[in-house]
């Protein structure tokens, strides 16, 4: 998420949980003006819609059914945009709060011609929480999320005990959770997170180097704000685990929905 995600929206008044986000309202430039007002309602959709629906079919909103990944917090879309276009077979929906990037990727997705490409705008929590079935996801992607970097904001950081066991449960077994940052104690606090939750396990094709992390796949992009991330003297951090539960088993566990738990619903029959 290369330029740090704001939201449009307002949380439910009964909705105490953290976010990982904050509300602001950026203006467009008329380009992306352009792009939303043409693209949007082809390529995106609001979570709350869909949420409101209790309906997730990824199958009828692609017109086929291929494996599916989600990114959550796509940022300016160059990432989002040249992994859609470099795995036609699968499908990649984008989640994101912040209005510029949302459109800059629809402005994307027309130069691409990208068929396998879909938007929503809106909280990625809420999304999987309330209708990504359990074990539908064969990815998960979040690249540079907000560090919160203030102590008295870590609270805010998404990646969290109770996101991770969350993501676990959303991914097939097998599904390959991806985490990337710049920021060495977000780092560190994401390699505790996941290697702690016991739902996943480091993906045996990136194994961990002696001092614990991964490296980062060729297949990911190097974005500018990467490179200048590493020229200020941030290293960059992969993280990749996959899920490894077993199908069926997914009623047994328990996740945070909105600060309070809740049984995880049953996994659907392989």
């Amino acid at each position: 998420m290369p330029d740090r995600a704001t939201a449009p929206e307002t949380p439910h008044p009964h909705d105490t949980r953290i976010r990982s986000y904050v509300h602001q309202r950026v203006r467009l430039s008329e380009g992306q003006q352009s792009a939303w007002d043409r693209l949007w309602s082809t390529w995106g959709s609001e979570v709350d819609d869909v949420v409101a629906s209790g309906v997730w079919d990824p199958a009828a909103t692609f017109g086929r059914t291929a494996p599916l990944v989600l990114e959550i917090g796509s940022g300016m879309g160059e990432t989002t945009a040249s992994l859609a276009t470099a795995e036609p077979g699968i499908d990649h929906v984008a989640v994101e709060v912040f209005e510029p990037g949302l459109a800059q990727l629809l402005m994307r997705i027309e130069q691409g011609g990208l068929s396998n490409q879909r938007l929503l705008r809106g909280d990625a929590v809420e999304l999987l929480t309330r209708v990504v079935p359990p074990a539908s996801l064969d990815g998960l992607r979040i690249f540079f999320p907000d560090p919160w970097p203030k102590r008295r904001h870590h609270k805010r950081r998404l990646i969290q005990p109770e996101f991770a066991a969350l993501a676990a449960s959303r991914l097939r077994p097998g599904g390959l959770l991806h985490l990337a940052t710049d920021w060495p104690h977000y780092a560190e606090q994401m390699r505790r997170v996941v290697s702690a939750e016991p739902s996943l396990r480091p993906d045996d094709r990136f194994p961990l180097r002696p001092d614990g992390w991964q490296d980062r796949p060729s297949w990911r992009p190097v974005t500018k704000f990467e490179d200048r991330a590493r020229l200020e003297g941030r290293p960059v951090r992969d993280l990749l685990y996959v899920a490894d539960h077993a199908p069926g088993t997914g009623d047994t566990r328990r996740v945070t929905d909105y600060g309070r738990e809740h049984p995880r619903p049953g996994s659907p029959p392989e």
